[in-house]
Parts: C-alpha cells; sequence; structure tokens
C-alpha cells in the first residue's frame, strides 16, 4: 500500500528534530506514525531502532533491525546491529551471526576496516571461530599489518591442529613466518609443533566479559523464563539483580576501551571533579563482578558473595549488590551480615518485596520473632499495593500502619510464628500474584472507596478502634469542624501514638487550619520516621509537600533526593538537583549551584539515567562559568559537550570564540578544523559556510577565519565571495606588516583568473619590489 509521502516526510522531520533534541521517546513515537504510512521503509525502521536503543528497549529495538535486514538484505548495517543488540541481550550464538553476515556485507562493498571490526566481534564472543580467524589473517596479510597478521594465523593454526590436521598446521605456521620472519610468537609455534606439543588456544581479548556473563545469567535463568508459573518474588529478584549486575560490568566493559568514541563516564566528568572511580579501581570491580556472576551461574555461593564483597571493597555500589550479597549471605550461617547488606536494598523498589521477606527470614532463623513478623506484614503490604489501581495504592499501604502497630504489641511467639507462615505460604511461590487475587476476592467488601487490607485474612488485630477514628477524623474535616477533627485526631493517638498516617492526617489539617509552619515541621518529623522504617515512598510524598508548601528548604529537598536515589528514581532525583541548583541561582550562591549540578552529573553517569541529562546540566555549568569569566572552565566543559554532541554548532563556535579570546589561536583553529571536517564528511559544506560567517560577525579581523571561508566559498563555486574574503586577508595582512602572507594571499587569488587579474598582479610586484 502507497503512504501519503508528505505524511511520512513530516513525521519523519519530526522524529529527526526530537532525536537531535536527544527526546528519543518523541523520537520514536514519530517514527512509528511514519511507518504507518510506509511500513518497510529502511530508512525509518532505521532510525527506530536507533531511538529504541537510545531508551534501552533492546529486545524490540532488536525486531526492528530484523526487519530492516528483510528489507535491505544488501546493507551490513542492520547486520551490524542485530550483532551489537544480540551481543547486549547476552544472545551470543546470534550475535555471531549476524556479526559474520555484517563483514562479509562489508567486504562485499569493499569496506575492508569495518569487516576487520566484525570479525573481530565473533572472535571476541568465540575464540576458536576459525571462520573469523582465517579472514581476519588474510586481510591483515593483504593490508600490510605483520603481527596482526601472524597472530591470526597462529589462532587458526592451533585451532587446526586439534583437528587432527597436523599438515595444513604447519603450513599456516610456515604461512605465519613468511608473513614476518623474526616473529618471535612464530617461532615458539614452530619450535612447538617440531616437540610434538600443543600450540595454544587463541583466547579471549581483554575487556569482553560483559556479554559472556550477560549469556551466562541469561542461561541461567533460562529454565524459570520458559516456566509458565513464574518465579517467587526472591527469585524474581535475584534474576533482577544479576541482570543489572551483567548490564553494569558490560557498560564498564565498554568504558575499558580507550577509543575517543568509547571514554564514556571518565570523558564526560573530566574537569568536573574526582571521579569516583578511578582506573585502578575500575579494574578491580570488573574482575570482582564477573568472578561473581561466573560462581553464582555454577551455584558456588560462598565465592560469589567474597567476590561480591571484593567488589564492594572497591569502591563499586548499587541495590543490586547488596540484594544479592544479602542473598548469598542468608543461604549460609552469616545472618548478620546478610541484615547489614539487605538494608541497603529494602529502599529500592525493584527489591524491597524479596528484602522484606528474607529480612523475615533472617530474624525467624535468629529466633527474633517479633521482628520476623513485622517484616513479613511490610512485605505483605508491598506485595498488596501492587495488586489494586495506582491510584489507591499509597492510601492501602497506609491502612497497613496499625496492623504493624498492633503486631509490636503483640506478645504471643504463637501468633508471630502463625503471621509468618501464612504470609510465608501466600508469597512464597511461583504463582503468588494469581494466589493473593484469590485470596483479596475473599475479603468483605470495603463501604469506601478504598479496598481493605489483604492482611485482614491473616490476622485479628485491635485496629477497628484507629480506623474508625480517621473516618470521623475526615468526614469531622470535610464538614468544616477543624477544631473537632483535630481533637478526634489526637484523641486516636491514644489507641496507635506510632501511628504515621494518623501523624500525616493532623499535618493535612494544620494546612487546612492555616498553620503552615507546624504542618511543615510535622510533615518532616513523620518523614523522617518513614525514613528510618524503610518506607522511601511515604517518605518521598511527604517531603514533596513539604517543597509544595515551602519552596526554598533546602534541608527537605535534599533529604528528598536522598530518598529517590535510594529507591532507583535517578530521573526524578536529577530533576530535584536541578531545582536545587536554580534555588542557588536564584540566591547568587553561583558556587553551590555549580557544585549542584557537578553532583547531578556524577548521578547521572554512575545510574541508568537517561543521556539526555548529561548535556542539559554540563550546559548549565557552562552558563555559570560564562557568568564568572571563568574562561578556562567553560572551555572544558564545551569540550565535554562537544564530544557528546559533535552537531552542535553553538557549542563549537563558543569553543571558538572563548580561545580566541584567551589569546589561543592555535586551539581555537584546531576546533575549527575539527568541526569542519566534521561538517565536510557529514555532507554539510552550506553549513560550514553559514558557521564561518557568523563567526566573523564577533572576529573579523582574524585572518585565518577569513582563508577558512575563502576556501568554503570556492569550493562551492562561489568565485567571488571567495576572491573578496581573500582581498580582505590581503589588507589585513599588509597592515600588520605580514608582506608575505599578503603576496600568498594575492597568488591565490589569481589562481581563480579574477576579471581584474592585471591589478592585482601591479599589486603583487609593488609588494614584492617593495619587499
Amino acid at each position: 500500500m502507497t503512504g501519503r509521502e508528505d505524511v511520512f516526510q513530516k513525521a519523519m522531520n519530526d522524529g529527526h528534530s526530537a532525536a537531535w533534541d536527544q527526546k528519543w521517546d518523541k523520537a520514536a513515537a514519530s517514527y512509528r506514525a511514519a511507518l504507518e504510512e510506509i511500513p518497510d521503509n529502511p530508512k525509518a525502521l532505521s532510525s527506530l531502532g536507533l531511538a529504541l536503543y537510545q531508551l534501552q528497549q533492546f529486545k524490540e529495538a532488536l525486531q526492528i533491525y530484523r526487519r530492516v535486514a528483510q528489507v535491505s538484505p544488501d546493507d551490513p548495517i542492520p547486520q551490524e546491529k542485530i550483532a551489537q543488540l544480540s551481543e547486549r541481550l547476552g544472545n551470543l550464538k546470534d550475535a555471531v551471526a549476524a556479526a559474520m553476515k555484517a563483514a562479509n556485507l562489508y567486504l562485499n562493498q569493499r569496506v575492508i576496516d569495518k569487516a576487520i571490526e566484525n570479525w573481530a566481534r565473533v572472535t571476541q564472543l568465540n575464540p576458536e571461530h576459525v571462520m573469523a580467524h582465517s579472514r581476519l589473517a588474510l586481510a591483515h596479510e593483504r593490508l600490510g599489518h605483520p603481527q596482526q597478521a601472524v597472530t591470526e594465523y597462529l589462532a587458526v593454526a592451533s585451532l587446526v591442529q586439534r583437528s587432527g590436521n597436523l599438515e595444513k598446521t604447519a603450513e599456516l605456521v610456515e604461512r605465519a613466518l613468511k608473513v614476518k620472519p623474526d616473529s618471535q610468537e612464530a617461532l615458539q609455534a614452530q619450535a612447538l609443533l617440531r616437540a610434538g606439543q600443543l600450540l595454544p588456544k587463541p583466547v579471549r581479548p581483554k575487556g569482553g566479559t560483559g556479554p559472556i556473563r550477560m549469556a551466562q545469567v541469561k542461561q541461567l535463568n533460562a529454565p524459570e523464563e520458559r516456566a509458565e508459573s513464574g518465579l517467587d518474588p526472591i527469585d524474581e529478584a535475584r534474576q533482577k539483580a544479576l541482570t543489572i549486575l551483567a548490564e553494569i560490568l558490560f557498560e564498564y566493559s565498554d568504558e575499558s576501551n580507550d577509543t575517543p568514541a568509547r571514554r564514556g563516564l571518565q570523558a564526560i566528568m573530566h574537569g568536573t571533579g574526582q571521579l569516583s572511580l578511578q582506573k585502578i579501581e575500575q579494574t578491580k570491580i570488573v574482575m570482582h563482578l564477573g568472578q561473581a556472576i561466573d560462581a553464582q551461574t555454577k551455584n558456588q555461593d560462598a565465592q560469589a558473595a567474597d567476590e561480591l564483597e571484593r567488589a564492594l571493597e572497591a569502591g563499586f555500589s548499587h541495590p543490586a549488590l547488596y540484594f544479592n550479597l544479602g542473598l548469598l549471605r542468608s543461604r549460609g550461617d552469616r545472618l548478620e551480615s546478610a541484615m547489614r547488606h539487605l538494608q541497603h536494598a529494602v529502599k529500592h523498589e525493584d527489591f524491597g518485596l524479596a528484602t522484606r521477606l528474607l529480612m523475615g527470614q533472617n530474624l525467624r532463623r535468629l529466633g527474633r520473632l517479633s521482628e520476623a513478623a513485622v517484616e513479613y506484614l511490610e512485605a505483605l503490604k508491598l506485595a498488596d499495593s501492587t495488586l489494586v489501581p495506582s491510584e489507591q495504592a499509597d492510601a492501602l499501604r497506609q491502612l497497613y500502619e496499625p496492623l504493624v502497630e498492633a503486631q509490636l504489641q503483640q506478645t504471643d511467639d504463637n501468633a508471630h510464628i502463625r503471621l509468618c507462615d501464612n504470609v510465608s505460604d501466600l508469597l512464597m511461590r511461583s504463582d503468588w500474584r494469581e494466589h493473593l487475587r484469590d485470596a483479596r476476592q475473599q475479603l468483605p467488601k470495603s463501604d469506601g472507596e478504598l479496598p481493605l487490607p489483604l492482611a485482614e485474612i491473616l490476622i485479628q488485630a485491635q485496629s477497628s478502634q484507629v480506623l474508625g477514628a480517621i473516618n470521623r477524623v475526615h468526614e469531622l474535616a470535610r464538614s468544616g469542624h477543624m477544631r473537632s477533627a483535630m481533637d478526634e485526631a489526637f484523641q486516636a493517638l491514644n489507641y496507635a501514638p506510632t501511628y504515621l498516617p494518623l501523624h500525616s492526617l493532623i499535618g493535612d489539617l494544620l494546612i487546612q487550619d492555616g498553620r503552615t509552619q507546624d504542618a511543615i515541621a510535622k510533615f518532616g518529623v513523620v518523614a523522617q520516621a518513614y525514613s528510618v522504617r524503610g518506607e522511601a515512598n511515604q517518605a518521598t510524598n511527604l517531603l514533596r509537600k513539604v517543597i509544595q508548601l515551602a519552596p526554598m528548604d533546602l534541608a527537605a529537598r535534599t533529604r528528598l533526593i536522598d530518598q529517590l536515589t535510594a529507591r532507583g528514581q535517578v530521573d526524578d532525583a536529577i530533576n530535584e538537583y536541578l531545582d536545587l541548583a536554580d534555588i542557588y541561582y536564584r540566591l547568587a550562591e553561583l558556587d553551590m549551584a555549580r557544585k549542584t549540578y557537578t553532583t547531578a552529573l556524577r548521578l547521572a553517569q554512575q545510574s541508568n539515567a537517561d543521556r539526555s541529562w548529561n548535556v542539559h546540566i554540563l550546559q548549565r555549568m557552562a552558563d555559570i562559568d560564562m557568568q564568572r569569566l571563568d574562561w578556562r572552565r567553560a572551555v572544558r566543559v564545551f569540550e565535554q559537550i562537544r564530544t557528546l554532541r559533535p552537531d552542535d554548532d553553538g557549542v563549537r563556535k563558543s569553543l571558538i570564540d572563548l580561545n580566541l579570546r584567551m589569546g589561543q589561536q592555535p586551539q581555537a583553529l584546531a576546533e575549527l578544523e575539527g568541526y569542519l571536517t566534521y561538517l565536510e564528511g557529514n555532507r554539510r559544506s552550506e553549513d560550514a559556510i553559514i558557521f564561518l560567517e557568523d563567526l566573523l560577525k564577533d572576529h573579523g579581523d582574524q585572518v585565518e577565519l577569513r582563508r577558512a571561508l575563502a576556501e568554503q566559498y570556492r569550493r562551492a563555486g562561489k568565485t567571488e565571495e571567495a576572491i573578496a574574503q581573500l582581498d580582505t586577508v590581503g589588507e589585513l595582512l599588509l597592515e600588520a606588516g605580514n608582506r608575505e602572507g599578503a603576496v600568498e594571499a594575492i597568488t591565490m587569488i589569481l589562481s581563480m583568473n579574477p576579471p581584474n587579474a592585471d591589478d592585482y598582479r601591479k599589486l603583487l610586484a609593488k609588494i614584492q619590489t617593495d619587499g
């Protein structure tokens, strides 16, 4: 079906604009709209694949690139992307197959360097891939890379030797010696062959452990993923933690390469403060994480736990590590150690439920039955809140508070054990969600809008007085009887003095009564209590209330950021950092504003935050540096932005402008040359002319800028404009006493056959005579 070309093109343009601004979700939506018009358009499919990759929706991105490969079977780029995504997802067999296809297609197009890159990827993923090593050996030999060719020929020889073909093995070693007769590796291989010994097998290049560990995690969880019944909460969290650690290892492995395109964290953080992970520490972390995952996939729990602790000692800190370490220690006898680690994971939304269950199990084994029962009840609260609509979840969690309070007052150990057993039976099963839904069906229908807590089935707590009092408080407040409502609330505290939702309700009443400062103080105390309990969600909600009431309360905002970070809500935490920095900025505290931006940048880089944050934050830092006339610092920040967004002409202009202001003309010209080369490589010559014309508005006396503009005019066929620029260059050089430079400029003009060539020849002769 032929789609509407105009609609398709508009959607594509919208997608490109959004992608330019790093708004990948909007870009993806626009590309999907374009594909509705022309479903098999390769450009639209490729653009959607890129957007999904940036959104870290790797599985869907892989499906899209497979469609591109079907539509454009002779294009190597889709196969290359399939290889990269398959590698990212741990599907090493698919990655190898796609990389080989990509290499062969590049070879057909005579793009040898890209073919070599893909063959090298194959040998990294599968060091015993004979065909890839063979192709690499031939390519390096023909390109005049003797050392690389020898290495690959010896790799093939080793693999052929193990297949039993000794004659072919000897031929390959001789071929290696022919390529590089003085190669010690080849001579040693020849000696080993003569002695009847095996050649060393090819090994995986260093730095490639990320995809391998991801594949191990995938294989470890494969049986569970195929099972229709699913996993219990602890196994779900274990799978999530292992996957996160493998992904982090993948990223660190990528950053271990020193190529300019992969400087990652270190390049972005350059000039913004001390890195939290120095190179040597990062190397240790990569090693220990890789060994931990390897050991855990082999059910070597003790060794895996030891390796995770070494990664922790090397400076790595993440809720996934703490949960996994707590889980492994819980399986042994080191329960106190397990509890310490689990405390760091309990606030994270991915691990909260499983952490509560593990803590309940450990406390029960330690004989601390009352605490164990509370942890099991907290786990049930989290699980129960996942079954109701999101707008009711917070209210349902609050209804658990009197039940928790009553459980704390319980002195009967048998009651504690009964509760632990009941919750464990409900949750520690593969179909726990379905089982919870069935249990919820047994609850009596609620008279109000809120669902009743599922815990009503499991315990008979004396909480009805508190719940009844709260209902009366709401009725009185709605009727406008604020004093009576407050009295009723304080009376209810006699039944449950530590029931935090009741204290929050008192804060709401204080706001309605116009006592804002008292409400802020109340919310702050309650938020701290929730935080101590590990109820990060409730603490976050209350701190947001405080900030709405008092936007300049810096202490509350800082605590809110800590809570968001602990819960893994990194984007929200970064937003709060930016708001905090904006407050400092409005208070003219530029040092604190910049320091806050630096902290936000570090958080963005050490987490899975949207990559667009980096540029956004760095631009704000550069603005502050410019206002303070700290040009050198601004240059360092702009250089980082340029690395992230090489097509940003505003950043390029700022870099050239600042270097010229500081008298650093060589650096300015190097920056100019780099950008012009970039534009030329992307066939944007017209943009280069516009860029140079704009620069000359502020730096008209810069001879080199005019020369560069003249060259761009000449290439574009604008001879008259090129001559005009060179004429000005000659005048400026003569005024500066640079006769040699002026002669060179006039000579260039004459090479373009100007209509008044005789005048220029006379001028040239006069300058040479006077000289």
